[in-house]
């Protein structure tokens, strides 16, 4: 029931945290993985030789996804790679900066908005096609915890995850008709490289850990079983859910 064998996958931003740990656990279910980062990178070369090493069907494909124009490029490499066709999109990658409203500029916000928003509708776009076609597919979008708690240093951010969300229901309604879902989940606060520096503040840590009801923080890999989940014919009927996977922070 949760065997995704013979199905292709695409994670953006996979190279690390929740992102790799998706696409690990996509490949260990049967599915073929493409990487992706947004450029070249040792870590990205590093996870796809990981994922090799431990006998899993993966490829990788590097670009940036803030623009058409990029997204033209990445779908380009996709095409030349064999990896056109995808049945599981998982869209995972986003810019996240500790800013308040009063400190962005216009470029650093419009950025942001590109990376966690324009790109998932220019993404949905490319590839839902295909999978309305097979009358089977399968939309995963990874939001935040602050698009239900925003808080002030986190105040664009929280706006595209929670415009990502309602994005994501919107889709849910258009494309079950055709046999695709689209569903989110949900991250409270992970313990991934890119909130190390954060948390590492014990202080701050504690006082964020005293409002999680599971008493610890979560992992990367804590977001994947979802995510097989989601992916499999086991959540066949299940449209336009958000799963928080958050130890109890989003209540």
């Amino acid at each position: 029931m949760f065997s995704l064998n013979g199905r292709k996958a695409l994670v953006t931003g996979s190279s690390r945290g929740i992102g790799r740990a998706i696409a690990f656990a996509l490949a260990r279910a049967g599915a073929h993985v493409v990487l992706h980062g947004s450029k070249p990178s040792a870590a990205l070369d590093a996870t796809f030789a990981d994922a090799q090493a431990q006998g899993l069907s993966v490829s990788k494909v590097s670009s940036a996804i803030g623009s058409a124009e990029e997204l033209a490029e990445m779908r380009k490499q996709l095409e030349l790679q064999g990896d056109a066709n995808i049945d599981i999109l998982v869209l995972n990658a986003s810019s996240q900066c500790y800013m308040k409203v009063h400190e962005f500029d216009s470029s650093t916000f419009e950025e942001m908005f590109k990376t966690n928003l324009a790109s998932c509708f220019q993404l949905i776009n490319q590839f839902v096609p295909y999978m309305k076609e097979q009358g089977w597919g399968r939309i995963i979008s990874i939001g935040s915890v602050n698009q239900e708690r925003p808080a002030g240093r986190f105040s664009v951010y929280a706006a595209t995850k929670a415009a990502q969300l309602n994005l994501m229901k919107t889709c849910a309604a258009d494309f079950a008709p055709f046999g695709v879902t689209v569903n989110t989940i949900t991250p409270g606060v992970i313990y991934t490289d890119r909130n190390a520096k954060t948390l590492s503040d014990e202080a701050f840590a504690q006082q964020i850990l005293s409002k999680i009801p599971a008493g610890r923080f979560g992992a990367a890999e804590d977001c994947a079983g979802a995510a097989v989940f989601l992916a499999s014919d086991a959540a066949s009927y299940v449209v336009g859910a958000d799963i928080a996977v958050a130890g109890g922070f989003q209540l």
